[in-house]
């Protein structure tokens, strides 16, 4: 397999020690050893949250952990509202459709972020709303909204749990689980913590669970109960990806140790100097840049120019792998992840990439 440097928004390149990390023996999932990873784990993983509540481990992808915000905290029949600004948050609705909920649904122009008055208007228009769905940071478009200013708007206008896609923003944007009120945060070990991908991790509110006690959609492998129940042991309930756990444990130890302020700050300088650079050679970032993602930023590409053809190109001629537009934006857009263990110099490689590429095409 050759070595190529992803730019993509996910996974993430993975430095030499984590591979080694994912070389090591397995361990009994049901001992003491594990035992005290899990503990470790867990009190870390609520440091970077910044929560007090609940904090579990699923073998599963980032949509894993979205479909266990939802099973867990919903009925079939319940209002929900779908708060959508690209793919990744449509998915988050069609999970709850999925479930028979009824999902009124908020959909905003790819590039755009969410407008805090029209879902207030939403939610005032529909005040049996029992669950606000909302990806935090829009990888397919480089967008993050403005979680703290929506989760204020939905608090004071609604008793609705708050459910947050964090797959593409936790550790490397900041949340603020508790001060903020969100009830689920869902998010994935291939992103900002420098891991393979394999682990979902949410966060499970007071209020999450008292919504789970009514709860009437089927759950098994996502059942937050037997999660609970096991933690307690110091077990999962189902056998983990072990190699994931393993490095994650590693880089949660290292972002605590580091200081999420700091981690935050490199994510914000290195997403600033990345639209620069883009900038520079004259090409335009999608979103208002007051919302730009600080993990993965989107880049419009000239009219006459076909983004499939350009990945292609800069693949075969850098070994660089960027990536494309989704949906609406498939051949319009280049998206260059900058999240986790990625330095400038890898920015500047691939944006000196992107030029030749263009200016010979």
């Amino acid at each position: 397999m050759k070595d190529t440097n992803l730019r993509i928004p996910g996974p993430v390149p993975l430095p030499q020690e984590t591979l080694d990390l994912m070389s090591s023996q397995m361990i009994n999932h049901r001992g003491q050893e594990y035992a005290d990873m899990l503990d470790q784990m867990t009190n870390n993983l609520k440091t970077v949250l910044m929560t007090k509540s609940d904090v579990y481990f699923i073998t599963a992808s980032g949509t894993g952990g979205m479909e266990s915000a939802i099973v867990n905290t919903t009925s079939p029949g319940d209002k929900v509202l779908s708060i959508s600004i690209g793919w990744f948050g449509e998915r988050f609705a069609e999970i709850a459709d999925a479930y028979g909920c009824e999902t009124v649904k908020i959909s905003f122009e790819y590039g755009d972020y969410a407008d805090t008055q029209i879902i207030k208007t939403a939610l005032n228009e529909n005040p049996d709303i029992k669950a606000v769905l909302i990806t935090h940071n829009e990888s397919s478009t480089g967008v993050r909204n403005p979680l703290k200013e929506i989760c204020e708007i939905i608090k004071n206008n609604s008793d609705a749990l708050i459910l947050v896609d964090a797959v593409s923003s936790a550790a490397g944007s900041i949340i603020s689980t508790d001060a903020w009120g969100i009830d689920v945060v869902a998010t994935a070990s291939q992103k900002s913590w420098i891991a393979p991908p394999g682990i979902a991790m949410v966060s499970f509110s007071d209020k999450a669970w008292k919504a789970y006690d009514k709860s009437k959609c089927p759950k098994y492998y996502y059942d937050m109960n037997q999660y609970r129940e096991y933690a307690e042991i110091g077990q999962p309930p189902f056998t983990p990806s072990l190699t994931t756990m393993y490095t994650l444990h590693d880089s949660l130890k290292k972002m605590v140790n580091e200081g999420m302020e700091t981690i935050f700050d490199r994510h914000s300088r290195i997403a600033q100097f990345t639209r620069d650079l883009a900038k520079n050679i004259g090409l335009d970032i999608l979103p208002v840049e007051a919302y730009a993602s600080d993990t993965v930023t989107a880049i419009k590409l000239p009219e006459n120019v076909d983004g499939k053809m350009i990945v292609k190109e800069v693949e075969k001629n850098y070994n660089i792998v960027l990536g494309g537009g989704q949906q609406k934006l498939a051949g319009k857009i280049i998206r260059i992840g900058h999240m986790g263990w990625i330095n400038q110099e890898d920015i500047e490689s691939s944006i000196v990439a992107l030029k030749e590429t263009l200016d010979r095409l």
